[in-house]
């Protein structure tokens, strides 16, 4: 599968990691996600999360208790705390 830019098309994206900055659902306070996958096009300079990934960090974020996550986390830390539902049932899409 050959990746491609969301921004410009370019098949020159490569997959990284990076660090995020992220609004708790509540809006009492930001986190930072680090080591969060993502892509990076050289040739337009954007280095983005893909649409799966959002999500995923908005359901996971929605679907635990957000007051044990500290100021810092990993993605794959974050990922792993036990959900208080099963999934997002407010999500229609």
């Amino acid at each position: 599968m050959v990746l491609v830019c969301e921004w410009c098309s370019s098949e020159n994206v490569k997959s990284v990691s990076g660090t995020v900055y992220w609004e708790l659902p509540d809006g009492s306070r930001a986190i930072e996600i680090t080591e969060t996958p993502a892509f990076d096009c050289p040739d337009c300079s954007m280095v983005y999360q893909s649409e799966a990934t959002i999500k995923e960090i908005e359901d996971q974020l929605f679907l635990i208790d957000s007051k044990k996550v500290g100021k810092i986390i990993t993605f794959k830390e974050l990922m792993s705390i036990p959900r208080l539902l099963k999934r997002n049932y407010f999500d229609f899409s």
